[in-house]
């Protein structure tokens, strides 16, 4: 996390100024020198990011720029937004993905099982954007039936307890859903067909067990494990990428915050948003390695 704070940090120092957009054209020269020294954007490089590091160890990632606030309390602020796209997206595509990628491994080469995989293909090929203008325009213009922008009603920090809330959520739920759900339906699909030409498999059928139990009992567990690392993988994504979704839909999270901090050069939204990040992707790691400990008797923690 230091390696990224001071990669993010010279990114942003080299970025530009951020005075020139919070000062208005007409500022003098010393109206400029002084909102510099103010922000102690006066001094070095090194300076600047030894006094950020000393903060940072103290919990203070400095205010930002923009909003004069805390930058780590704003960050936190829009975190739960993102976090409920994130999380029903992966909950949608994990009980729908699962499964469909186990009956499209069991007869691959029925019309259902083609149906899902045609599916699955559609849903890795169309970009993200794409999809959701698309929903925006015939859900929100032409029927007139869902809103367009903004996250509803919030109760108890979701949105999904209210009515209002869920019909701003529909959208951009199932446009992150979408490609979620396709990586994890070929990726069960793959992992099944590997597992079901196994020796163990077929001693199974021979012992006369149900098929119901061979498929999901045996060879679905031993499938999981990779499953698992991906679902991992998306799920950490899903919270740190969802800028396109949130910016198509203005949905109030991380993602649009995180956009329009880099566009004002407003750097410690930019740096407390990306240590979050990494913090966040430490912790799933570590959650993924406990969930492999269920799946698998194999994997033991010593």
């Amino acid at each position: 996390m230091s390696v990224i704070s001071f990669i993010v940090f010279f990114i942003m120092y080299k970025a530009g100024d951020p005075v020139e957009l919070l000062l208005p054209p007409d500022a003098t020269h010393q109206e400029v020198v002084q909102m510099r020294a103010y922000l102690g954007l006066d001094k070095p490089f090194t300076t600047q990011y030894a006094i950020f590091v000393k903060n940072a160890l103290k919990g203070d990632i400095g205010n930002s720029y923009i909003y004069g606030q805390p930058a780590v309390d704003i960050v936190l602020e829009r975190f739960p937004a993102t976090l409920e796209l994130a999380f029903l997206a992966m909950f949608f595509s994990i009980i729908l993905g699962i499964p469909m990628g186990v009956i499209a491994s069991v007869k691959p080469k029925s019309i259902l099982s083609r149906s899902i995989m045609f599916f699955s293909l559609a849903g890795i090929s169309i970009p993200v954007f794409w999809t959701g203008m698309v929903f925006v325009l015939i859900c929100s213009v032409y029927l007139g039936v869902l809103p367009s922008s903004g996250r509803g009603e919030v109760l108890f920090f979701t949105s999904a307890f209210t009515w209002d809330g869920i019909k701003h959520l529909i959208m951009p739920v199932i446009t992150l859903t979408l490609f979620q759900l396709a990586l994890i339906i070929r990726l069960t699909r793959t992992g099944m067909m590997e597992v079901l030409m196994q020796d163990y498999i077929k001693l199974a059928k021979a012992k006369g067990l149900p098929n119901r139990v061979v498929i999901y009992y045996h060879a679905l567990k031993n499938t999981l494990i990779p499953v698992i690392t991906v679902i991992g993988i998306q799920f950490g994504q899903l919270i740190a990428f969802t800028i396109v979704t949130e910016t198509i839909f203005a949905w109030p999270g991380t993602g649009k915050l995180i956009i329009d901090s880099i566009q004002n050069l407003d750097r410690p939204i930019v740096v407390a948003y990306l240590l979050m990040v990494s913090f966040i992707f430490v912790i799933i790691n570590f959650m993924v390695d406990v969930i492999y400990t269920f799946v698998d008797p194999r994997v033991r923690v010593k």
